[in-house]
């Protein structure tokens, strides 16, 4: 197996935690989580491809998903590590979860916030693969500044608004650091529909999971049950007053839930559920 080693952010010292940010972010985007971990894990927060310093190839098998996987593997053993606990965002939930299935000697546990093991569904994933190409193509005429308005402007945000303009402006700004064909790219390579779906390999993922998901983001939280009753070391917790990126809407709620788990996952003799639910106090 061979792959690239992605650029990163770096901090900490300890055990490695691996962090895997959602589609227009980049690995300074998780920023907040490396800092609250840092004294306790080698924290790692890669660019993935087509974002940040990990820019756009005119090759489009660079963006390739199992590709990507290889990559991220690349990218740890960079760093003097084999072995990871890992934790992803949306996009990231995703790849961290396929490199549990593909690669699961370099996965010790792993957190999944707004997570899914891709689409069953072969003409809804086909479906899929069209709009994200229709907007990809959108992407590449019409630049950044424009695409990441309209990103925004999704009802999968529609809870940040209550934040003001300051927070919205400071969300608009950090994903402005992207290239516009490296997102259109990654977009056609990593998108759900270009996801091989999991569904049956998630039987034989044998580490601790946790699954986190905004109480607000309905759709997410019927997914993070849907995977904890397929994953055989599983646990929910429901962040209140959250919508899909709950690190950023409910950080000390969403931080609290994760030292929780990875203090367990790196005690080995600790015993996890198999399902658990939970929506934990605000």
């Amino acid at each position: 197996m061979t792959g690239r080693v992605l650029a990163v952010e770096r901090s900490g010292q300890g055990s490695a935690l691996m962090l895997l940010h959602g589609f227009t972010g980049n690995g300074r985007s998780m920023a907040g989580i490396a800092r609250a971990f840092e004294r306790d894990f080698d924290t790692i927060a890669p660019d993935l491809p087509g974002h940040g310093r990990s820019l756009h190839e005119p090759n489009a098998a660079a963006y390739d998903f199992d590709t990507c996987l290889d990559d991220l593997v690349a990218t740890l053993e960079s760093t003097g590590h084999r072995r990871a606990h890992w934790l992803g965002y949306s996009m990231g939930a995703r790849l961290a979860l396929a490199c549990a299935v593909r690669h699961p000697n370099r996965v010790a546990s792993l957190v999944l916030l707004a997570g899914r093991a891709g689409i069953a569904d072969a003409q809804e994933r086909a479906a899929r693969r069209c709009a994200d190409e229709m907007l990809a193509a959108r992407i590449d005429e019409r630049g950044v500044e424009a695409f990441v308005d309209e990103w925004l402007a999704q009802p999968l945000f529609a809870t940040q608004q209550r934040f003001g303009p300051e927070f919205h402006a400071r969300e608009r700004e950090a994903r402005l650091a992207n290239d516009a064909r490296g997102l259109a790219a990654s977009l056609r390579g990593l998108g759900p529909g270009a996801q091989s779906p999991l569904f049956d390999a998630l039987p034989r993922v044998s580490v601790p999971v946790l699954l986190v998901a905004g109480a607000l983001d309905e759709r997410f939280v019927a997914a993070a049950n849907d995977l904890a009753g397929r994953l055989p070391q599983a646990e929910v917790r429901v962040i209140p007053d959250a919508g899909h990126a709950a690190h950023v809407e409910q950080p000390d709620a969403f931080l609290r839930v994760v030292h929780e788990f990875l203090r367990r996952a790196e005690r080995p003799a600790c015993s996890f559920p198999s399902h658990s639910v939970q929506e934990i106090a605000s």
